[in-house]
């Protein structure tokens, strides 16, 4: 019988040895279960093809030509994927409703001698576990924001506080985005793709202790924060960096590396910002680009657009701020203010607020 998920754990508490997506590479690009490995029993255009024919020929038709590609692609698979799973190997199987695609390539694999099981509902059923934990329930557990303003070294920060032991949530490395204009570091994922890695991180989280979360917008790039983490975000006490604007222009310099070695690329960011900028500024911003004055660029961005969109967005929010000053972000400098920072933590986390 195809196995029932209850909960978002149970990937890992059933004891299987893989989770294999037999969907189209396009929709395991989109989003799939954690860990789980693409093996296709149809392609994306094997797939368009096998329901162009059930609408426009007939679905027996459509089912004879789809057993056969399903066939040969599932022979394919254990030629080149999985011939050297051994007897005793323990597969779930999944598609999108759990039914053709992953029955068909169960039954092969299960006619080996694996013992090979399926997801009732497949994806979908993952999909509304997902939904059901980010949307419906309670953050599970306390949050501290690390925040501060532009280039306090935040996101440095907070892997270095996990490196320590700290409960942390890596929101802009889920994303894959910096969380500004500036902040683009390749491809984001699908909401989908994000919502899904951001729940099984969630779910595995200990609700006896408190979870560091960098302070972001609602929105990281293109992706949205679901409510229930944003709210939890918004009431929580806040750890709040200050430094100089010089030390932290100085930090943006080295962080911002990617965007200093492109000025094409960094020239037409700052071009994004002319809505609200006037253009003598932003023509100033291009000059300091063309003359590599890049820690000047960085003040002049933090002085006129960054510093004042901070300060608007705290004068909305009530929540317990405990201010730390930062004398240096350098790389030296940085783990005596995470162990600072891991302190500060700790007892917010005995004396919640």
């Amino acid at each position: 019988m195809p196995v029932t998920l209850s909960s978002l754990s149970d990937l890992r508490t059933l004891g299987f040895d893989e989770v294999i997506d037999v969907r189209t590479p396009s929709e395991y690009a989109q989003d799939h279960l954690p860990g789980a490995i693409n093996l296709p029993v149809l392609d994306d255009s094997e797939r368009a093809r096998v329901g162009m024919i059930y609408k426009q020929v007939s679905p027996f038709d459509a089912r004879k030509i789809g057993a056969a590609l399903v066939a040969r692609n599932a022979a394919r698979h254990i030629e080149q994927s999985l011939m050297d799973r051994p007897g005793g190997w323990h597969p779930l199987i999944y598609c999108w409703r759990g039914g053709q695609r992953s029955g068909s390539f169960a039954t092969i694999l299960g006619q080996i001698g694996w013992r090979v099981e399926t997801i009732a509902g497949g994806y979908k059923a993952w999909r509304r576990l997902v939904i059901e934990a980010l949307h419906n329930r309670p953050f599970p557990a306390p949050v501290v924001l690390l925040d501060g303003n532009t280039g306090t070294a935040k996101t440095e920060l907070l892997k270095l506080l996990a490196g320590m032991g700290v409960q942390v949530l890596d929101l802009e490395g889920l994303a894959n985005h910096r969380g500004s204009l500036f902040g683009a570091t390749g491809p984001q994922p699908a909401q989908t793709g994000f919502e899904g890695r951001l729940a099984d991180l969630i779910e595995r989280l200990d609700p006896a202790r408190p979870v560091v979360i960098e302070a972001e917008s609602s929105m990281i790039g293109r992706l949205k924060l679901p409510g229930r983490l944003w709210r939890a975000m918004q009431a929580a006490p806040r750890i709040e960096i200050h430094a100089s604007r010089d030390e932290r222009a100085r930090y943006l310099t080295r962080a911002y590396a990617d965007m200093i070695a492109d000025p094409a690329r960094l020239a037409a960011t700052v071009d994004r910002l002319r809505p609200y900028q006037p253009a003598r500024r932003i023509e100033g911003w291009h000059g300091m680009i063309a003359a590599g004055s890049f820690a000047e660029l960085a003040g002049e961005l933090m002085e006129w657009h960054y510093d004042p969109g901070y300060a608007r967005s705290r004068a909305r929010i009530g929540a317990q701020i405990t201010a730390m000053t930062a004398a240096s972000l350098t790389p030296d400098a940085l783990p005596d203010l995470a162990a600072r920072i891991a302190l500060d933590v700790a007892a917010l986390g005995k004396n919640p607020v």
